[in-house]
């Protein structure tokens, strides 16, 4: 059975692809020069899409 997303999009999050045990060598491309950063989580992403609550650094 699928697992729920809390929110559309949420698969691609960093906290859910941390979560799941995404390779690094994945988090490091979404995470190379950062552009936002997660209220909820304090991860870091390039793109606002890989984020739940992003705001601009």
């Amino acid at each position: 059975m699928a697992k729920k997303m809390p929110h559309a999009g949420h698969d691609k999050h960093m906290c859910y692809l941390v979560n799941v045990r995404t390779p690094i060598s994945e988090l490091k491309t979404i995470a190379k020069d950062p552009q936002y950063i997660c209220k909820n989580c304090a991860r870091v992403a390039k793109n606002l899409k890989n984020l739940c609550n992003p705001v601009k650094l």
